[in-house]
């Protein structure tokens, strides 16, 4: 079996839970998927339902008291697939491949960034930790290092670089620390970038610079993303693979065409029917998902979105539906399609 058709990473029922003075806070409570080479994965769903979470968890950067309680995360390098779960989040090998392999955009570059020395500082600080994705028989000097970064800075559309990496974050308009941030992602050749919702303080223009921005440098590099948000204009622009998740657990995942034109999960209908259409009647209430999401002490037992959901029966309030194929593509965790599945 080819390197290509196997997954670079591999999420296997992944529980992350945070014990609090208030009671247990379970933020990602047995979530699967996989992220294939060169593959853009949406992640989407309402705020507070794991997506940041799950990809902290992936990087190790959960922070106390949160803690992942089970799961697998196989990521698969060079040297053979590792499961990150059980790298120390401190260790050499994890340092190794947080940044270097599998990078980070936050949501808000402003504070990701040092406020007290220049991004190209910050950023060739990155590469030289990280030097052998560059050169891997030696070390890189400052200055190689500065060029690689003066070079990044114009790869993501970053005008007169050369004066641009000594200017601080806070001199930079929201769309430049964006495209800084990516230029940082980018610095050390990663596998995998993870972007956390990294269009949301910016405005409609310089949002769909950076979508192009980024497409093109996935095309590019055939670097593999996740790309986490609640905006299914911006999943059905940018990702081919989509995984719906609710309250710390995925509710559906497909191919972005068949989730957009035939959902099979209640919720991912419900969030479908939420988007404004350019053809919609004007003046008459958009549909909303009834109801609210679950307190975080009390989550309702069985199927999570049950107290919801339109199509609820009985067995939804006993019983969690477990995630099971429904025709040749998706994925879908319910009731619904269980027989459907079992019989297939």
């Amino acid at each position: 079996m080819s390197t290509e058709a196997q997954p670079l990473l591999s999420v296997r029922d992944l529980r992350v839970s945070f014990v609090l003075d208030e009671g247990l806070v379970r933020a990602v409570d047995g979530t699967s998927f996989d992220v294939m080479p060169g593959q853009v994965l949406g992640v989407v769903g309402e705020s507070g339902c794991g997506k940041s979470v799950t990809m902290r968890a992936i990087l190790q950067l959960i922070d106390r008291p949160g803690r992942i309680t089970k799961g697998e995360i196989h990521f698969r390098r060079d040297s053979g697939v590792v499961d990150l779960v059980q790298l120390s989040p401190r260790g050499g090998e994890m340092r190794d491949i947080r940044g270097g392999e599998i990078a980070l955009i936050p949501q808000e570059p402003m504070a990701a960034f040092s406020p007290v020395h220049t991004v190209g500082d910050q950023i060739v600080e990155a590469i030289l930790l990280h030097s052998h994705r560059w050169q891997p028989d030696r070390k890189l000097s400052r200055s190689e290092a500065r060029d690689i970064t003066v070079g990044l800075f114009r790869d993501v559309g970053i005008s007169m670089p050369e004066q641009r990496i000594y200017t601080y974050s806070w001199q930079l308009s929201g769309g430049l620390r964006q495209r800084a941030m990516i230029a940082m992602a980018l610095s050390c050749k990663p596998r995998l970038l993870i972007a956390d919702e990294p269009t949301t303080a910016i405005d409609v223009t310089t949002q769909a610079q950076v979508l192009a921005l980024l497409r093109d440098l996935q095309a590019r590099y055939n670097t593999a993303i996740i790309f986490i948000t609640h905006d299914l204009g911006v999943i059905a622009q940018m990702a081919s693979y989509v995984v719906v998740m609710y309250l710390g657990r995925v509710m559906e995942e497909g191919p972005v065409d068949d989730i957009f034109h035939a959902p099979k999960h209640p919720y991912t209908r419900a969030l479908l029917r939420s988007i404004p259409s350019l053809y919609g009647q004007t003046r008459v209430a958009l549909p909303v998902i009834s109801g609210a999401l679950p307190h975080p002490f009390n989550r309702p037992p069985g199927c999570p979105f049950h107290p919801r959901c339109p199509d609820v029966m009985e067995r939804c309030s006993v019983a969690v539906p477990r995630l099971m194929p429904v025709g040749t593509s998706q994925l879908a965790s319910c009731f619904l399609h269980h027989e459907e599945a079992e019989q297939a």
